[in-house]
């Protein structure tokens, strides 16, 4: 059984940065991908990034390049993301999910989810 754990999250205020983490437990082939999602409140799940375990191939939401980072330790079977120059819009609580398989923003598409990290900026 696959499990994700989210830490990391906060209160920060507008223009810090914080970083993510999903360690994931029970998944032990390299080859699938992990995604990260945020959803505000009254708001959709919305796609953040993605990459893939086994090659580190990355793929972002329009809106989130060159704020965010995506990355992977495969030795610590540990995602993170890295959030620069936080704004109050970014507000939300933030999950990890993987999936087997290659790259995608479709949330339905992953099939193990963390239980989420709320991370709060204040202006």
């Amino acid at each position: 059984q696959v499990q994700l754990v989210e830490s990391g999250g906060g209160l920060v205020q507008a223009g810090a940065s914080l970083r993510l983490s999903c360690a994931v437990s029970g998944r032990t082939y390299s080859t699938y991908s992990m995604g990260w999602f945020r959803q505000a409140p009254g708001k959709e799940r919305e796609f953040v990034a993605a990459i893939t375990w086994r090659t580190g191939s990355t793929y972002y939401a329009d809106s989130m390049k060159g704020r965010f980072t995506i990355s992977r330790d495969g030795a610590k079977n540990t995602g993170y993301l890295q959030m620069n120059s936080l704004k109050p819009e970014d507000t939300a609580i933030y999950y990890c999910a993987t999936r087997w398989g290659g790259l995608t923003a479709t949330a339905h598409s992953y099939d193990s989810w963390g239980q989420g990290t709320q991370v709060t900026v204040s202006s």
